[in-house]
């Protein structure tokens, strides 16, 4: 947002208006669900998209790592470790302050989130959506969205179709998703966008090609749709990518922009030549079932170093657009879990 109004006066007695909106911008975003509850002025600044907006262009923001991990095995009451599956929450990382927390589950999936669903974020939202249901892993349609400044969930307006393992990204209020397969496992080339203000889907232009397990990357104005196999090739990854250009609206072709046949899933990122970046190579303590993500400066990387080994998390500072050493993190053990996915929530 260029610009920043709100017609209210005395939002903190006795202090000018841009004094108590000052004061308001610098509060930390934990607090403002408490300071939504002090009066119906605060509640409509604090909720409002304009106040998000200027909160970061003031700098007031901070940049949260949420990652799908599995959770802690479950216990009986005399100790012994329950045999079951492997069920997931969403873990909040604060880098600042160096805080693990996690997020309440979603009030449908009390027990833990859909089989892999896909997460993103923007304008302060958390946004998953699609996956398989965890009792039946029939593939589901639905789309959730966490506000931090409720600290709540609301149930968005459901998927327009069944689809798994595709790509997804996030730029100024709307989630783009394109690729994976239908519930009859076919590939699929078709892109859809939602737009979290209006709470609607809209469908884009086709891909040039299928793209099943593809994943997707945000660029400043373009949606990188990365990898992916056709139904006829199942499991051979293409080396292209295809790239929507926001503004334009339309589909180009990057050859050789990945490995032939790895997959991209989680570990993909964009480094300051342009080129992508795959980063189970940023140390050999994560080169096995690795997941990135850039949270501001710094690049969260997990994984581990061979397969079975403990998940390891390495944090670096990334000036200039390069890396530089990575760091090896001491984790809280009931968060020290696999990995799945994660993304950046600037909120």
């Amino acid at each position: 947002m260029e610009s920043f109004e709100f017609q209210f006066s005395e939002l903190i007695p006795g202090l000018p208006e841009e004094l108590g909106l000052d004061c308001l911008t610098r509060l930390p975003y934990t607090t403002h669900r408490l300071a939504s509850a002090v009066c119906r002025r605060w509640h409509q600044l604090i909720s409002s998209r304009d106040f998000y907006y200027h909160r970061r262009k003031s700098g007031a923001t901070r940049h949260l790592a949420c990652l799908i991990q599995a959770l802690p095995p479950a216990y009986t009451a005399t100790g012994w470790k329950l045999c079951t599956s492997l069920s997931y929450g969403i873990t909040v990382f604060d880098p600042l302050s160096q805080s693990w927390d996690r997020i309440p589950p979603i009030p449908q999936y009390p027990d833990g989130l859909p089989l892999f669903c896909h997460i993103a974020s923007t304008e302060g939202k958390l946004v998953v959506m699609g996956g398989w249901n965890p009792e039946t892993y029939d593939p589901i349609v639905d789309v959730f969205v966490y506000d931090f400044t409720r600290c709540a969930w609301r149930k968005g307006k459901d998927m327009p179709s069944e689809r798994s393992f595709f790509a997804i990204g996030a730029s100024d209020g709307r989630i783009y998703i394109a690729g994976g397969h239908d519930g009859s496992k076919n590939s699929l080339k078709s892109a859809w966008v939602y737009d979290l203000r209006s709470d609607e889907w809209t469908e884009l232009p086709e891909m040039n090609q299928r793209r099943d397990e593809c994943e997707g990357l945000m660029v400043g104005s373009e949606f990188w749709v990365v990898s992916g196999y056709d139904t006829e090739r199942q499991g051979m990854f293409d080396s292209s990518a295809e790239v929507y250009d926001l503004d334009s609206g339309e589909w180009r072709v990057v050859d050789q922009a990945w490995e032939t046949g790895r997959c991209p899933r989680a570990c993909v990122g964009m480094g300051k030549d342009g080129k992508l970046k795959n980063w189970s190579e940023a140390a050999p303590s994560v080169r096995v079932g690795a997941c990135g993500m850039v949270i501001g400066t710094q690049l969260l990387v997990t994984g581990s170093e061979y397969q079975g080994a403990p998940q390891n998390f390495c944090l670096m500072e990334r000036e200039g657009g390069q890396n530089s050493k990575i760091t090896k993190m001491s984790i809280p053990e009931e968060y020290s879990g696999f990995v799945q996915s994660g993304c950046c929530v600037e909120v």
